[in-house]
């Protein structure tokens, strides 16, 4: 029973097997899965946070018990890694300012680090291709995905302060 729960987790209940993209499904259900959190239900952003936060904790146990019998050890079913990923610069976005955002801006937002995101876990610039070489393992897995996550923040924080200086 673990074993077909860890599975439906790890695949983010099967999106993972999708033949075409599993990943950037996986994305583009997530972004649609947090803007509902928290322009649709308004969920409160510390709700929000300790969800991420146990997925994140329990990916470790998820994924590492997944790949522990796989020869692959970086499967491209397991896309939790890009969930966790992709939740970083929506979160901070969604947490800044303490502002309330408008629906139409969030949109907008979220299309923006959609595609950052994507751009980043699919290039793999320095260090996200360190973590995705040098470790074949439960921590290689998730966390350059979750450098990935922060070069969308870190690009969004320079594309603002260019903005707020040149425009």
């Amino acid at each position: 029973m673990i074993k077909i729960l860890n599975h439906l987790f790890v695949t983010c209940l099967g999106i993972g097997s999708f033949r075409f993209a599993p990943g950037t499904i996986t994305s583009l259900v997530t972004t649609i899965f947090l803007y509902s959190l928290f322009h649709i239900i308004n969920l409160s952003s510390n709700i929000i946070l300790i969800i991420l936060f146990l997925v994140f904790i329990y990916s470790f146990y998820a994924v590492s018990e997944y790949i522990k019998f796989n020869e692959n050890k970086d499967p491209k079913e397991v896309v939790i890694d890009e969930f966790i990923g992709q939740s970083i610069p929506i979160y901070f976005y969604e947490i800044s300012h303490g502002t309330l955002k408008s629906p139409e801006e969030a949109v907008l937002f979220y299309l923006y680090i959609f595609i950052l995101f994507r751009f980043f876990d699919i290039k793999k610039p320095f260090p996200i291709n360190f973590f995705d070489k040098k470790f074949k393992n439960t921590f290689g897995v998730i966390f350059d995905d979750v450098i990935a996550g922060f070069y969308v923040v870190l690009t969004l924080i320079i594309f603002m302060i260019i903005k707020s200086k040149f425009f």
